[in-house]
């Protein structure tokens, strides 16, 4: 069974936030034709838990209304940019919102740009019909495919007196921009000429200035409160190929400058973004503005971003990780990015309910890892089939069946299920069992296998330890016991109560396999804030041990997901899985270990 598309919950009621208040507003003014949202990631990492959140609510928004949300990659910085990125990115998104939004994904037919077309003597420029998402040749959105109208545009702003080619250093720049109580200093070659500045920045576009020796600027206010407002750079000179657009341009537009155009090219309405952009929300409209478009303008709309206890959401520092090998891969089942979750064995619509349910707000706020933990939990509970596995195993010999006998015992396959199915397992004379449940001197209050105890195995019949047998070394070599047979279900003495209920696999009958036991990557709830993150990495994040599995592990899926009793929730890992060589990754534990 698939806890991919089985939902264990009716649906849930669509959610209500201040920005869908928002929509539903400008809907019931029938303000615009269609809602439609965009999803814009830049290429340049792979995408995490956070970013499942604004997936989300821009495809959530667009579902609600029957609109669309565009995938669209802000990829003007090709210095960190690169094709592997971009693939991570429309598998994630495209895996996230599968079977629930994905109708709504606005793509483009591959190879497709803008065409220009005038407007009162002036450039617009209007996209090719969406394409369906499905299609062989439909791609995603990018703003590269837009490097000639924004070309265009920012010719427009020179012509109209609002942008000029500026000759300051990156350092001479940042000095002239002033502090956030201090005004800011005019560049001495803001008052540049119309004609001048067309030249140069033709010039720039033709590859004649080296790296950094000049840079188109806005001209706003140099003494504007809002330091974004600073004659901001809206172009700069960089020789290098781009990964999508190819060697054709040698100057890249930055991304203030870049995005709201992108927007206004899509006809995207409403532009949602992080709580970080909102002092660049006057710079968005003051471009859209400046250049009297003739369209209905998009408006930017801010939400707080999802900050997940014990984890990173810096794109920079989890690069950090993979580089210093703490981690394996971007997509590591450790890693909070949606690729390492999904390898890590969370559902998607697990996910989906998890950044949906912690609202949208313009309020930071700090969100405990147990209540991802639990969400997950809730919902593989009703999705996961149950099966027997033995993590740490300890052989036990049941004295009294015969050598190649094997009793029949029928185990629920997931009793959260309205009508419960089972299937066979065998108890034989020998199994395996947790060595975590016998303890040679136990404890108070101990409800396992001990010496002269007594315990049940689950659905199978009650046992009791006579012998415990040691190697020379001293170490335990098996468990010698005694099935009272009687005890099984349909048995005279199945109702026979004992305190302990413990899990187990036959020895002969069983598979092994590799069992990746994973924990949270690291010891404190905000590792962001320490001065070496890496410091607070956790040492024992990672366990792997061979596991002894019930035989019908064998046939596992990678849709799969199963609850072994007693142990957490796992998953076939996708990466390292082959056929007659299973390896399992932990998706979570029955409960939150970490509130000890």
């Amino acid at each position: 069974m698939s806890a991919e598309n089985t939902s264990p919950s009716p649906s849930a009621p669509a959610p209500s936030d201040f920005i869908r208040d928002i929509v539903a507003q400008h809907v019931a003014e029938q303000r615009y034709a269609k809602i439609v949202t965009r999803f814009p990631p830049e290429p340049n990492g792979y995408l995490h838990i956070g970013h499942a959140k604004s997936i989300c609510l821009n495809f959530g928004i667009a579902r609600e209304n029957n609109g669309r949300c565009n995938l669209r990659f802000d990829d003007t910085n090709p210095v960190k940019e690169d094709v592997e990125y971009v693939d991570s990115i429309t598998t994630d998104v495209k895996w996230l919102i599968d079977g629930w939004a994905d109708h709504c994904l606005g793509f483009k037919a591959k190879g497709t740009h803008p065409a220009a077309t005038p407007f009162n003597g002036k450039p617009d420029f209007y996209l090719p019909p969406v394409a369906d998402a499905k299609s062989p040749d439909a791609e995603a959105f990018f703003a590269s495919d837009y490097f000639e109208p924004l070309y265009l545009y920012a010719v427009e702003l020179i012509k109209r007196g609002k942008a000029y080619v500026c000759d300051l250093t990156p350092k001479e720049t940042d000095e002239y921009r002033g502090a956030p109580d201090k005004p800011g200093k005019e560049s001495p070659y803001r008052n540049r000429s119309i004609a001048e500045n067309l030249d140069l920045f033709q010039r720039m576009r033709a590859g004649e200035f080296p790296d950094g020796a000049r840079t188109l600027r806005a001209k706003i206010d140099m003494a504007s409160p809002n330091v974004w407002l600073r004659d901001p750079l809206l172009y700069r000179i960089r020789h290098v190929d781009h990964h999508h657009a190819g060697s054709g341009w040698c100057i890249y537009p930055l991304y203030d400058y870049a995005h709201c155009l992108s927007d206004y090219l899509e006809g995207i309405t409403h532009s949602i973004c992080t709580l970080e952009f909102d002092v660049h929300r006057a710079l968005y409209d003051w471009i859209l503005e400046a250049l009297d478009l003739p369209r209905p303008l998009p408006h930017q709309y801010e939400f707080a971003k999802l900050n997940l206890a014990y984890t990173l959401v810096s794109k920079r520092k989890l690069l950090k990780l993979v580089e210093e090998k703490i981690v394996t891969a971007w997509d590591d089942p450790r890693m909070p990015t949606i690729s390492g979750l999904r390898r890590r064995g969370i559902p998607a619509p697990a996910l989906r309910e998890f950044v949906t349910s912690v609202g949208v707000t313009k309020f930071d706020s700090l969100t405990e890892a147990a209540v991802f933990e639990n969400v997950v939990r809730n919902y593989l509970n009703g999705a996961a089939q149950r099966r027997l596995a033995v993590l740490k195993p300890v052989k036990i010999v049941l004295t009294n069946i015969p050598a190649g006998e094997e009793v029949a015992c029928e185990a629920v396959n997931n009793p959260q299920d309205e009508q419960p199915t089972t299937r066979r397992i065998a108890l034989t004379r020998e199994v395996f069992i947790e060595s975590d449940d016998f303890a040679e001197v136990p404890p108070p209050k101990y409800f396992r296998l001990k010496p002269g105890g007594e315990v049940r195995l689950k659905y199978a019949c009650i046992i009791k330890l006579d012998e415990i047998v040691k190697d020379a070394s001293g170490a335990i070599s098996e468990l010698r016991c005694t099935a009272d047979l009687t005890t099984r279900k349909g048995e005279p003495n199945a109702d026979k109560k004992v305190k302990g209920t413990i899990h187990w696999v036959s020895a002969t009958k069983c598979v092994e396999a590799e069992v990746r036991l994973y924990d949270r990557l690291f010891t404190v709830p905000e590792p962001a804030a320490e001065e070496d993150f890496l410091k607070v990495v956790n040492p024992k994040s990672l366990e792997v041990v061979t596991a002894k599995l019930e035989p019908s592990l064998a046939g596992a899926t990678l849709a799969d997901r199963f609850q072994f009793e007693r142990l957490g929730y796992f998953a076939l890992d996708p990466k390292e899985s082959q056929p007659g060589k299973p390896v399992f990754n932990r998706t979570i534990t029955l409960k939150d270990t970490w509130a000890k």
